[in-house]
């Protein structure tokens, strides 16, 4: 058993009742940003509860390669946000997000390569409050290294697929036509 499991017993029979929160936090698994620039963390989430006072977000950071949890660097509960302590982070974290549309996503200005990391994001809704924090790699670049997008290439092999497709429709509409004319010459009846 768990420990949100619940046993009630009564004279022979147990019965296990077990909670299964629905609470899911969404986050991208790494994030590249161009030093200088600012860092949008999206992080949305999913609940079967409404969002309340009582919902927080809790951000955190970890170095690269640090073995700890990391600290927090911004909180949110009662629609209002506190600042988390690293003093490195002071007057840049700011809130992006819109609790109503359970967006919690925050906004990191003046990036730094001292700011590569793990960032994680955490929420609770209660009741549902069980589930892990998601993490975030975020990854600074110098400018005008981003790695590049295959969206163009996509968007290329997309458009060619549906030319080829319009182009065999155009074939096989032209060869009908061409039959029906010709077995209308060829008919004697």
């Amino acid at each position: 058993m768990t420990g949100d499991d619940v046993v009630v017993s009564r004279d022979r029979y147990i019965i296990t009742l077990h909670y299964a929160g629905a609470l899911e936090v969404y986050v991208p698994s790494e994030l590249f940003v161009e030093n200088g620039t600012y860092a949008k963390l999206p992080c949305t989430f999913k609940s079967t509860e409404v969002t309340s006072v009582t919902t927080s977000i809790t951000w955190t950071y970890a170095e690269e390669g640090s073995t700890t949890g990391g600290v927090v660097i911004f909180y949110f509960i009662g629609g209002k946000e506190f600042p988390g302590v690293p003093q490195r982070f002071k007057d840049r974290v700011t809130w992006a997000g819109d609790i109503n549309n359970k967006d919690v996503s925050i906004k990191i200005d003046k990036i730094t390569f001292k700011d590569n990391g793990t960032y994680s994001c955490a929420v609770m809704n209660p009741p549902d409050i069980l589930n892990t924090p998601k993490q975030i790699k975020l990854r600074v670049v110098e400018k005008d290294n981003l790695p590049a997008s295959n969206v163009p290439f996509l968007v290329g092999m997309i458009c060619a697929a549906i030319g080829g497709l319009l182009v065999i429709a155009i074939i096989v509409f032209a060869v009908v036509i061409t039959k029906k004319k010709r077995s209308k010459q060829n008919y004697t009846g």
